[in-house]
């Protein structure tokens, strides 16, 4: 009986035995009788089956072994993934929510209205981005609808394993008349950081946005150095489903030594991209260590560069003010 022992189920079988003797000695119909003998016939062999399953699984051995071993093994450590979904509306000198849809640590908030703009700051609730770490926005303005979005802090990107890279994608769709304002606090990156960052934004033939990316390579005051990194940043702009703005920064490798190169960042830690689409892009006053390119009636590139993070705020927070039509959200002065 495969090592099953009678013993287990005696007791039943002798309790079932006495009771079809006893209902038997009764004048119980026939067929009443022999439905009562299958049904203790079935209990007895279920109970039968399920404690010969149980022997066999605490008697079965490991019949296979995994090949496993320690100069492949690579530690992995929690991820953390987020979605942040956000459309607006207008509805009568106001924009609200049309819908919000947020997912892991990617969370929203939303400061009262300072005017006719939705303000919205996000924040990861995970502290950070290393790598195998996901981020994804997705942010719709609809036709009259304005917004504008912050981080609640200075995202930051962490040593990561090797080949093990930290995505963040961004995508801003903007209806007829809309405007995003997508101005979010420092990226710091530390030393080892991987991170690959993609912006798409779609535009209605008379639709605005200005993008803001700040960028913080180490922190000075701390000693730090970024001497391996690996960052790449890509932007596409459609206006009218066509391609109108293409750029890509990559950077890999010892990130000090490239940005001390003249041709590249002149020994500048700290860098910003500002990207205006719309009828509003206009000339600026900016610091020699900035730059500024007007691609096309609508549209308008920004670059600046500067020693650390306090002297790029110093830049870039005027520009910022007089590219926006609204002050720069609260977060960034706290």
């Amino acid at each position: 009986m495969n090592g099953f022992q009678g013993a287990h189920f005696a007791p039943l079988l002798r309790f079932g035995c006495r009771a079809a003797a006893f209902l038997g000695g009764w004048a119980i119909p026939r067929q009443n009788l022999c439905a009562f003998v299958a049904f203790c016939w079935k209990l007895l062999r279920d109970f039968w089956q399920f404690e010969r399953r149980k022997i066999n699984r605490r008697g079965q051995p490991i019949t296979y072994a995994a090949q496993i071993h320690a100069a492949d093994a690579v530690p992995t450590g929690p991820r953390a993934k987020g979605a942040l979904v956000l459309t607006a509306k207008r509805r009568g000198a106001e924009t609200v929510i049309a819908d919000l849809r947020q997912e892991g640590s990617l969370k929203a908030l939303f400061p009262r209205v300072r005017g006719d703009a939705l303000d919205a700051v996000f924040l990861n609730t995970a502290g950070g981005l290393t790598g195998g770490d996901q981020m994804q926005f997705d942010v719709t303005a609809s036709a009259g609808a304005h917004i504008t979005l912050s981080s609640q802090a200075a995202e930051r990107g962490y040593r990561a394993h090797p080949g093990q890279i930290a995505q963040s994608k961004v995508a801003l769709n903007v209806g007829s008349g809309g405007r995003i304002d997508w101005i979010p606090q420092e990226t710091i990156l530390f030393e080892s950081a991987a991170l690959d960052r993609q912006m798409h934004v779609h535009l209605a033939a008379d639709a605005t946005a200005l993008i803001v990316e700040p960028v913080i390579f180490g922190r000075p005051a701390m000693g730090e150095d970024v001497r391996n990194l690996r960052f790449t940043d890509q932007w596409r702009i459609w206006r009218d489903n066509k391609l109108v703005f293409a750029d890509a920064l990559r950077l890999i490798g010892d990130a000090k030594t490239h940005l001390q190169r003249r041709a590249i960042a002149g020994n500048a830690g700290a860098m910003a991209t500002i990207v205006l689409a719309g009828p509003q892009a206009q000339k600026l006053d900016l610091p020699e260590t900035c730059g500024a390119s007007l691609i096309a009636d609508d549209l308008l590139l920004v670059r600046l560069l500067a020693e650390d993070g306090f002297a790029l705020r110093r830049i870039l927070i005027p520009v910022v003010e007089a590219l926006s039509c609204a002050p720069i959200p609260r977060v960034w002065r706290l």
